[in-house]
């Protein structure tokens, strides 16, 4: 598990609250592995034992953070419920054992790529705008577009008095009755690429993510989930802080 402060390993067991917990560390009333804590030092609750006045606090009730992907389908809307009765991606989650919730969101016609977790520091910290990563979507016009277009989503554009952060475009595959672009997104905007194709009137057909940042959906089925791996796990952390 990730070291986390001393005063949440209290709050997180629910023993006191954090400004209590540090009126007991500066009164030297707590300990780890025999020493005397002091404030802002970080514990592994699965390996340092913590005691206060003289008496160790057990760890068990202390959240163990979950991580998933999951390939979104068209059609479901990514809330834990829905007042319209639409169907939910808890509703493609019921056997995960945690309680986790979405990183983010794709819209109901969008499918790809989604990310849930129980972890709200890190979503807190993916969804800043400071610490977005790269947010990688494959998109199918309607029609034969040209070069100019692509370089046109490039460039910096205004949406709902918003500017927009600069997005990386290139053109995939050219057709008579479509194309396919890639976008990479650094910021999370609602209907950010709807509303810039609805800018030129291009048609979207369909809105897929594919990756966020190296976090690729590779082979997995729509409507199916996966657990990240643990370097996945890392490389989202390390990734937030930048």
């Amino acid at each position: 598990m990730e070291p986390i402060r001393l005063q949440k390993f209290f709050t997180d067991n629910k023993i006191m609250s954090r400004r209590a917990a540090e009126r007991e560390i500066e009164n030297g009333n707590v300990s780890v592995n025999g020493v005397t804590a002091v404030i802002g030092q970080k514990i592994d609750p699965d390996k340092d034992i913590v005691t206060l006045n003289g008496k160790k606090i057990e760890s068990a009730s202390v959240q163990r953070h979950t991580y998933i992907m999951l390939n979104k389908p068209i059609g479901y809307v990514t809330t834990m419920s829905d007042e319209k009765g639409r169907k939910c991606v808890t509703e493609l989650i019921k056997d995960v054992p945690e309680r986790i919730y979405p990183v983010g969101r794709l819209d109901m016609y969008s499918e790809g790529l989604l990310l849930l977790t129980n972890d709200g520091e890190l979503t807190n910290r993916l969804t800043h705008p400071r610490h977005h990563i790269g947010k990688v979507y494959h998109v199918k016009i309607k029609g034969r577009i040209s070069p100019d277009i692509t370089e046109k989503l490039a460039q910096p554009m205004t949406i709902d008095g918003y500017e927009l952060k600069p997005v990386k475009v290139r053109l995939i595959s050219v057709k008579d009755d479509c194309s396919v672009i890639e976008m990479i997104l650094f910021e999370g905007r609602n209907r950010q690429i709807r509303k810039m194709c609805e800018s030129l009137d291009l048609v979207i057909m369909r809105l897929t993510r594919i990756a966020i940042g190296e976090i690729n959906l590779g082979d997995l089925a729509p409507g199916k989930w996966r657990y990240l791996t643990k370097s996945q796990v890392d490389y989202l952390k390390n990734a937030g802080k930048k």
